[in-house]
């Protein structure tokens, strides 16, 4: 691009690449601010249109904000409902699970055991020197032979024993020259163990230190048992013990709970919705009481309380805080609604002051109230919850579910930005028009008094040569 200027008395000719406007030349007037201003105010309705049409993006994306919200919290009262939920199964518990513990995958017998453990299963051991082999080497330990390269150092000899799937035992570097040789499955297995052959005389067994393998001896109840392995699925029928530790004189109990559903599950479900329902009245609140700008001037002003007292979200919002102490149809008394199970807005009692979280409507989970009636009457808090979640659904899908009247409303306004788009378009070629109607006009007005000018002059001086 280049640029270039002329200046006199009488205006300036500039030229702006391939451009030229001539500024006052004739008239003196400065021609392109005049155009200038006379479009900026010509594009003010421009600019307040595209200022509503900011506002509008903005209330379509806070409204699709809020459906996702509710899509979530649909969700969660769905799963309050999940027959699934209530699906019974067995807690097992063990008064000690540092030396014993206790599970069950399937069902088992219901009571409380009295277990003993007096020795663990472990495996047997034989302790060697080893000796770098000057030349190849081949090990043979029960049956299976190992081959050594020359020069191996301890580390070596024992990984590549511990990476080989065939062998019968695992190896251990417990010095600079001491391996010890473990079976890789525990029990008693008699005088005859790890027997190994060296003709190379890499090994050289302590045989001092040779350990027999053993089984885990326990009792059950009083009913003596043993097994190969310390985890042991015999002694109690369903349930599969891990001992890890010997227990003495003093019983470790375990118990076997009677089939319910999980406290756990249903507890952890229930604070999900609890969770996602007070972020969901937080968020209503929050584009409830945000004020409007009242004359916005840019995208930021417009975008501020576009849903501000909203009256389709103040009726939803009504509608969800009734539903959380209103009683349901068709069931008991003392279990017909939510506050009967501890959930409720956190009421205060007596001359306490109500907290902020419960004028404002937000859930609180009293789980001691939760876990009492679980345990006094789960049939009549599973019917509560699924008339609840059914209830509710109801009244949140018809707002945020497809075809409901948040999916409408965004619709409309993204509709609504589409035609403020076109009409946009239109505003502007309708101002790029003037704007080049102008230029010409002041051009050809230039132009005219240019001529004038020099017709006045060459006048005069025709005048000023008479005689």
């Amino acid at each position: 691009m280049s640029t270039s200027s002329l200046s006199g008395t009488s205006g300036t000719l500039t030229t702006s690449g391939s451009a030229t406007q001539i500024v006052g030349l004739a008239s003196g007037l400065n021609t392109t601010a005049i155009i200038s201003e006379l479009m900026s105010i010509a594009s003010f309705p421009e600019r307040e249109l595209q200022v509503q049409q900011s506002g509008v993006q903005a209330k379509e994306n806070e409204l699709s904000t809020l459906q996702t919200t509710f899509a979530n919290l649909s969700n969660d009262a769905a799963n309050l409902s999940s027959p699934t939920l209530f699906d019974t199964s067995q807690s097992v518990s063990s008064s000690n699970p540092a030396i014993v513990a206790a599970t069950s995958s399937n069902g088992a017998g219901v009571g409380g055991y009295q277990v003993l453990v007096s020795a663990l299963a472990n495996s047997a051991q034989r302790t060697f020197t080893y000796a770098s082999p000057a030349s190849a080497d081949s090990i043979t330990i029960d049956g299976h032979a190992t081959a050594i390269p020359a020069g191996s150092t301890i580390q070596q000899f024992v990984n590549t024993i511990n990476s080989d799937s065939q062998a019968t035992v695992y190896a251990a570097a417990t010095g600079t020259a001491t391996v010890v040789l473990s079976n890789r499955t525990s029990g008693n297995t008699g005088t005859n163990f790890i027997a190994v052959s060296d003709p190379g005389g890499a090994l050289t067994e302590q045989t001092a230190l040779a350990k027999q393998g053993q089984d885990a001896q326990f009792t059950v109840d009083g009913v003596a048992g043993s097994s190969s392995s310390n985890t042991v699925t015999s002694a109690i029928a369903g349930v599969s013990l891990t001992l890890s530790g010997l227990t003495g004189s003093n019983p470790v109990t375990v118990t076997v709970a009677p089939p319910a559903p999980s406290a756990t599950n249903i507890t952890t479900a229930i604070n999900q919705f609890v969770s996602d329902y007070n972020a969901a009245v937080g968020a209503i609140q929050t584009q409830l009481t945000q004020t409007p700008v009242s004359n916005p001037l840019n995208a930021t002003d417009a975008g501020q309380g576009t849903l501000f007292n909203d009256p389709d979200l103040t009726s939803l919002l009504t509608r969800m805080r009734q539903m959380m102490y209103t009683d349901l149809g068709g069931l008991s008394s003392g279990m017909s609604n939510l506050g009967d199970i501890g959930i409720s807005t956190g009421a205060p009692s007596g001359s306490a002051s109500p907290s902020a979280s419960s004028i404002a409507g937000l859930l609180t989970v009293d789980t001691a109230s939760l876990t009492k009636a679980l345990q006094n009457n789960p049939s009549g808090v599973q019917q509560l919850l699924s008339g609840f979640a059914t209830s509710f659904q109801g009244v949140v899908d018809n707002e945020s579910g497809p075809g409901g009247l948040l999916s409408q409303r965004i619709n409309s306004a993204a509709s609504q930005y589409t035609q403020m788009g076109n009409q946009l378009s239109v505003m502007q070629a309708t101002l790029a028009t003037q704007q080049s109607a102008l230029e010409t006009e002041y051009s050809n007005l230039e132009a005219a008094l240019s001529l004038s000018q020099s017709q006045e002059s060459t006048l005069v001086n025709q005048i000023a040569q008479l005689p």
